[in-house]
């Protein structure tokens, strides 16, 4: 079995202390990030993505505390430690009483920080044969999809409704049956349907069943994909698109953990996990009254969001490569990508994302009259205003600044005093960054906050 170090994220504001505990930690083999405060290190806490969390009690900015707190928020689960002084220990117990899985006190001995570690470190922490199994068909390493995987990994184990969000051809279905696969129930069926491609008058027998007689054509008795399904999976694809009136009787399901197929006067026990995804915002449409709110909190129990391609740039050839090895395999001739080609595909808009990019792929396999994928048939293949999609420098550039100055004012809650110290800026510069990029303060204002 392959393993990878196990990853910690250091947080504390003493560089010499940081530097004595990486060096006993690396020692044993962990690989270590650090970061000298609680802004640092929630700007670290994607790429880096830690196993585990050492994190100081009393630091400038955000404290221990806090910094655990937003964690939880963004990483529910990862086990987070807390270093105190002596004094500090009534602090120290109100971080565990937060969610901290233990607290040791400085200065830190060396044998209770690995005790610490091993007994909290996740079990498949570092385990890496998993994403050859459970995750084969997902290829990346982009860190916001490599984080995406994490959390998909940990509810896997769980019974837990998943909802996985995301564009239209993210690859949703694909990563559901990786939570299959990862799931105690990876032996028996999963079972997927997409709610918006069967009539709503069929809906209902599709998914749980029909009784003959109960409806003109009817000729036989149908289980319903639930029951056919049992001690397994149902994924149900684009959610947001099932009628109002079935919405009731799914939530019953979700309730009762039976369903009654239609003409029947008894309902029957099933034993299924339910995953859903869709291209929707559930929460708008809940707000607009076209999706039941109770339904999408026994869905939404944890909620995966699927990046779209242009983010994920960095995996683009990656995708290409392991779609071109998927047509070879399937008898298609072996092709390969000029630099050119693989650079337009790298620049490309992709509105269609992984789905469209892999049928492009296969178009120029099935198309191309020699070995090399030229530049001229990528650009036939997605047409001219697609191709160049990659941002200039300076729109670049630009976007990052504008993103940097909302996490700001995120970690500041809209205070744009503390958020111009925290960006070591003087207040009248960052207003005029704040007005250059049109980032207002007051979306991120708590009540009661002041600017």
């Amino acid at each position: 079995m392959s393993r990878s170090p196990h990853r910690l994220l250091l947080v504390d504001d003493d560089e010499k202390l940081r530097r004595i505990i990486t060096l006993r930690l690396e020692a044993e083999g962990f690989a270590v990030t650090e970061a000298e405060s609680g802004e640092d290190a929630l700007s670290k806490l994607k790429a880096a993505r830690p196993h585990f969390v050492l994190a100081d009690l009393r630091m400038p900015g955000i404290n221990g505390i806090e910094l655990l707190r937003q964690i939880q928020q963004r990483r529910p689960g990862l086990p987070v430690v807390i270093l105190t002084a002596h004094g500090d220990i009534p602090d120290a117990v109100e971080a565990t009483q937060a969610g901290a899985v233990d607290f040791l006190t400085k200065p830190v001995d060396k044998e209770r920080l690995l005790e610490c570690i091993a007994h909290h470190l996740p079990a498949n922490a570092g385990d890496e044969r998993e994403l050859g199994s459970w995750a084969a068909d997902i290829v990346t390493r982009s860190a916001e999809m490599l984080q995406v995987l994490d959390d998909a990994q940990r509810v896997a184990k769980t019974e837990s409704s998943v909802l996985i969000s995301g564009p239209s051809g993210a690859g949703k279905e694909v990563l559901a049956r990786a939570i299959h696969r990862a799931s105690s129930r990876r032996d028996a069926p999963f079972v997927a349907i997409n709610c918006g491609a069967v009539p709503a008058e069929l809906l209902e027998s599709e998914l749980f069943g029909h009784k003959r007689g109960a409806f003109t054509g009817a000729s036989a008795d149908h289980p319903g994909l639930f029951r056919a399904a049992d001690g397994g999976t149902v994924f149900l694809d684009e959610i947001g698109d099932m009628p109002s009136e079935l919405q009731v009787k799914l939530l019953r399901v979700l309730q009762e953990r039976e369903v009654r197929p239609v003409g029947e006067t008894r309902s029957v026990k099933v034993n299924v996990r339910v995953l859903s995804a869709t291209h929707r915002n559930l929460e708008a449409q809940v707000s607009a009254q076209k999706f039941r709110e109770d339904l999408y909190y026994r869905l939404n129990v944890v909620a995966l969001q699927l990046p779209p391609l242009k983010t994920r740039r960095e995996d683009i050839p990656l995708l290409v490569n392991h779609r071109l090895q998927q047509l070879s395999e399937g008898g298609a001739p072996r092709r390969v990508y000029s630099p050119e080609a693989m650079e337009m595909l790298v620049g490309a808009a992709w509105p269609g994302n992984i789905r469209q990019l892999f049928n492009v792929v296969e178009q120029n396999v099935a198309l191309s009259p020699g070995r090399v994928i030229g530049a001229a048939m990528v650009r036939r293949a997605i047409g001219e205003d697609q191709t160049a999609a990659m941002p200039s420098f300076d729109e670049a550039r630009a976007e990052f600044t504008r993103s940097y100055l909302r996490q700001l004012l995120e970690l500041a809650e809209g205070n744009v005093s503390r958020a111009a110290r925290l960006a070591e800026r003087n207040r009248t510069d960052f207003y005029k960054l704040l007005n250059r990029h049109d980032v207002d303060p007051a979306e991120f204002k708590q009540a009661g906050a002041d600017s």
